[in-house]
């Protein structure tokens, strides 16, 4: 098994992406500390994962002070920690007309900021273990799409903030990576492509050019990839920004001149 007895902490894992690493990271002998805001569907994974591989910490990233309680949490639950993956995220729409103040620092706070305090937090846990941070970033980071403006700029601090800490924290024996994900098909995805008007069984209808590999990514797709980064297997590479995307981001053409 290649997470043999590590310890990881996985934020947003009740659902999702995060869900999928934590079930694949058991499967791989990991021990992991599930978190998430719904207390149910926490306890219900931490109930089928098993109490002994294990456990829940349910709080709001949001609040300034949760990073340092959930860091806490996390150590005192298996004595230590061999790996952070930053997967929470708020997905919220909104243009820039629709971008306010208090929408925008809601959205750095939880996908910027909140890794951030966390990564602090954990430090001494990390550099005990000679451990590692991955970051679950987006595809978005790069430019994104309208709607969705204050995810990209959040996405995109968190790839700087990513190689920046790579950089600094190096020497002191803590690796820090990232994720860029492309676009999953996770259950709530498909309902919020369901309320854009695109109807029901809608990724069976997409273009070529969307899907050139005939499907969009699974959450089972990325949990594996995150395997290799939180293990390991990975050492000594850091400050690495991985593209998880089924075409080039840099030089792409969409090849769909026909469809016109």
């Amino acid at each position: 098994m290649r997470l043999l007895d590590q310890v990881i902490l996985i934020t947003g894992s009740t659902t999702g992406i995060g869900e999928h690493m934590a079930r694949r990271f058991v499967a791989e002998g990991a021990k992991v500390l599930l978190h998430g805001r719904d207390a149910v569907r926490g306890e219900a994974l931490r109930g089928e994962l098993g109490p002994e591989r294990s456990s829940f910490h349910c709080g709001d990233l949001a609040d300034p002070a949760y990073p340092e309680q959930l860091a806490q949490e996390a150590v005192a639950s298996f004595g230590r920690i061999d790996a952070l993956v930053n997967n929470a995220a708020l997905t919220s729409r909104g243009k820039i007309e629709e971008t306010d103040a208090a929408f925008f620092d809601r959205i750095l706070a939880v996908n910027t900021r909140a890794p951030l305090l966390l990564t602090r937090a954990l430090l001494p846990a990390l550099e005990a273990s000679r451990g590692c941070v991955l970051n679950i970033g987006s595809v978005l980071a790069h430019c994104g799409q309208a709607n969705l403006l204050a995810y990209s700029v959040s996405k995109g601090g968190l790839m700087t903030m990513t190689r920046n800490l790579a950089d600094s924290l190096g020497p002191r024996g803590v690796r820090v990576n990232q994720l860029n994900v492309g676009w999953t098909l996770t259950e709530n995805e498909y309902r919020v492509k369901l309320g854009d008007g695109l109807g029901e069984g809608w990724p069976e209808r997409l273009p070529a050019y969307v899907i050139p590999l005939g499907r969009l990514l699974k959450p089972e797709d990325i949990a594996a990839a995150a395997v290799y980064w939180v293990g390991r297997e990975s050492y000594p590479v850091t400050g690495t920004v991985a593209e998880l995307e089924q075409y080039p981001l840099i030089g792409r053409y969409t090849n769909h001149e026909g469809d016109a």
